[in-house]
């Protein structure tokens, strides 16, 4: 019987292996590390005595591959959903306060109601969010909305450099349309923010590990992929560091590690080069924070931090497009981080509580136009090797949504492969009779 070999367990190779397993394909999973998740993924912290995520996440409620993923996995209930689609802001230069409150529906009655915008902003202002509609290939989000927008400072640099990890003078304005599409497009209903109940990994990595262990998927941990053995172009093994694994004549593989991995595996691929950095902070505080309406996390202006995300006693900062801040001591750091984090939730900045400093240097790729030209297809000039990954041409930013559908993308293609190469592709067992796990 033919075998599917997936190469790296993050949620693009994770989503992949349980498509392809679901369809009744024989597939191997292979990770370099010792854990599932990738830049997606939880751990115990020693110094703050608390699990915390190496990175901060916040998924839309209609993000249909995470909520595919999650019902795939049987953790329906992992993430939290406020139950609307609620912003809050706060803008540490005037200490003013204020939420974007989105209404269920498609129709965008909000936008009709001072109370529910941003201050200072019209009805009409928000129509610039539709020149994203026609971002040309070359143009930045700074290309499309000046600095001196009503709604630049307040939303469109926020929302940019959180999607694109890019400032709005480099990040790639046509990446940013589907995700209003998707979101704001869709209404309230689409766009309530949610994040992880207990941590990423408990949310979309460890359900999805005993899932594929329950379809009789075996994952192969420290086992990183050193080259491709290739044959013309088919690839005919891979070759691992202390392991060899010959590929059967009708054998796929898709290669799910990040950009620069897979440079260094295909021989000349195409691909994005460099990467932008993230910076998470996260603080123990001596009592949980409630904030209004139910919610999570915190926009933050005007600060080193950008993105506050709480979780019981712990409060965790984002700090994205981290370039200038990702090569400073953790100690000045955390001094930096928490003292927007006192004036947020309002608490003495003296003492600082413990902190853990996470630094990803290369959490994404950099999604500037140059780079997102580069991003290539699933299908590569090699007969049976695919890609996946939030780095290839899906589409959308460099997030958990866009990981999820690489792996979709990549499954199905190999289905559609093995078919037209005279293999029988298997019929889906019933959703019904697939056991699930809570």
């Amino acid at each position: 019987m033919s075998t599917v070999h997936v190469i790296g367990a993050g949620l693009a190779g994770l989503g992949c292996a349980l498509h392809l397993a679901e369809s009744g394909a024989s597939v191997r999973l292979y990770e370099a590390t010792a854990h599932a998740g990738g830049r997606c993924r939880s751990y115990y912290d020693q110094q703050l005595e608390r699990w915390i995520d190496n990175g901060n996440h916040l998924v839309f409620s209609g993000n249909h591959a995470v909520a595919d993923h999650l019902r795939r996995i049987g953790a329906e209930d992992g993430m939290i959903d406020p139950g609307g689609a609620v912003f809050p802001f706060l803008d540490l230069a005037t200490g003013k306060r204020w939420a974007l409150r989105l209404n269920e529906g498609r129709m965008p009655w909000w936008a009709f109601d001072a109370a529910r915008r941003i201050p200072d902003t019209g009805l009409g202002d928000y129509l610039a969010l539709l020149r994203f509609a026609w971002a040309r290939k070359s143009q930045t989000v700074r290309d499309i909305v000046d600095s001196t927008h009503p709604l630049f400072a307040s939303l469109i640099e926020p929302v940019a450099v959180a999607v694109l990890n890019a400032s709005a003078e480099d990040g790639a304005a046509r990446l940013l349309w589907p995700v209003l599409v998707e979101s704001f497009g869709r209404g309230g209903r689409a766009c309530h923010p949610m994040i992880a109940r207990q941590g990423l990994s408990m949310s979309l990595v460890d359900p999805a590990v005993r899932r594929l262990g329950e379809l009789g998927v075996p994952v192969s941990f420290t086992h990183r992929l050193r080259e491709f053995e290739f044959r013309g172009h088919t690839v005919v093994g891979l070759s691992f560091i202390g392991d060899d694994v010959p590929l059967g004549e009708d054998d796929a593989v898709v290669l799910a590690v990040p950009h620069r991995a897979a440079d260094l595996l295909v021989p000349e691929l195409v691909a994005p080069e460099g990467s932008r950095s993230i910076v998470n902070a996260h603080f123990r505080l001596p009592h949980p924070v409630r904030l209004r309406d139910g919610l999570h996390f915190l926009a933050v202006l005007n600060g080193t931090a950008h993105w506050l995300f709480f979780r019981d006693d712990v409060v965790s900062a984002t700090v994205s497009a981290a370039e200038a801040l990702v090569d400073l001591p953790a100690e000045e750091i955390a001094a930096r981080i928490w003292a927007d984090v006192a004036r947020a939730v309002e608490v003495p900045a003296e003492p600082m509580p413990p902190y853990r400093i996470v630094k990803e240097k290369t959490a994404t790729f950099a999604q500037t136009p140059a780079e997102v030209a580069l991003r290539p297809k699933a299908r590569t000039g090699y007969f049976n090797l695919f890609l996946a990954g939030d780095w290839t041409d899906t589409g959308l930013p460099a997030t958990i949504e866009g990981a999820l559908r690489s792996g979709r993308t990549a499954a199905r293609l190999v289905l559609a492969h093995r078919s037209s190469a005279g293999v029988p592709m298997p019929v889906s067992r019933p959703a019904e009779t697939r056991p699930m796990v809570s």
